[in-house]
């Protein structure tokens, strides 16, 4: 009972970290894309260069974040470890319904 308690506690204190790791990139990529665009667009930063750079560099850095946000909310939440175990659960299963198709096997020829 204790390490079932345990176990949710750290599936938690994970979880949450990782929340809040996502959190604080979403504020990373508001306070950066704000900064790209003031020195793209009123410190001239950049000049010689495409004039769209900064909306390339906030698309690419929104993309990253969508796919921590997928990570975060959708993968992590679906594959965790009851999901994990389950699937051990399964493998074990066949592999031992194989063992013992094999060892009948085995069990006919040697009575043949």
């Amino acid at each position: 009972m204790e390490k079932e308690v345990h176990e949710q506690y750290e599936y938690a204190r994970r979880r949450l970290r990782q929340k809040k790791i996502l959190y604080f990139h979403f504020v990373l990529f508001l306070i950066g894309s704000l900064f790209l665009f003031v020195a793209n667009r009123f410190f001239d930063f950049g000049v010689g260069t495409d004039q769209n750079w900064c909306i390339w560099i906030i698309t690419i850095w929104l993309f990253l974040f969508i796919l921590h946000f997928i990570k975060v909310y959708i993968t992590d939440r679906f594959m965790n470890k009851k999901w994990e175990r389950e699937q051990i659960d399964r493998l074990v299963a066949l592999q031992q319904k194989r063992i013992s198709q094999l060892e009948s096997r085995i069990n006919e020829d040697t009575e043949k």
